[in-house]
């Protein structure tokens, strides 16, 4: 993680972008390139969506968006002093404890604001 970040910081440095890369621009690019991994599955059904990178086109431009999103995600995270795997990691810690693991399979437990998504 810690080499990507170096890249990603080489590259704009390269190019003078530092100035463009404050906390408010990098998320609102991070925000852009999630709605333009969201279009592409935007009209398909769950069953073209789980079909997705069969088509090696949309297949590359998924992993094109997906990667766009990492890596303003990964700049996000340098220019605030974000550990990325460790805020993942204690994210995870606190899912664990607020989603116990079900006895049984189903269709999951809501928490207690009624939620089921672990976010």
């Amino acid at each position: 993680m810690r080499t990507l970040q170096d890249r990603l910081a080489a590259f704009a440095a390269a190019r003078d972008w530092q100035q463009f890369h404050t906390p408010k621009n990098l998320v609102a690019a991070l925000s852009v390139e999630a709605s333009e991994l969201v279009e592409i599955f935007q009209w398909l059904t769950p069953e073209q969506s789980a079909r997705v990178m069969q088509e090696p086109s949309t297949a590359a431009r998924v992993e094109d968006e997906v990667a766009d999103v990492l890596a303003y995600l990964l700049q996000f995270c340098e220019v605030l002093g974000i550990d990325v795997l460790a805020a993942l990691s204690a994210k995870i810690d606190r899912n664990e404890r607020r989603f116990p693991a079900l006895k049984e399979t189903g269709d999951g437990v809501a928490d207690h604001d009624g939620r089921h998504s672990p976010e």
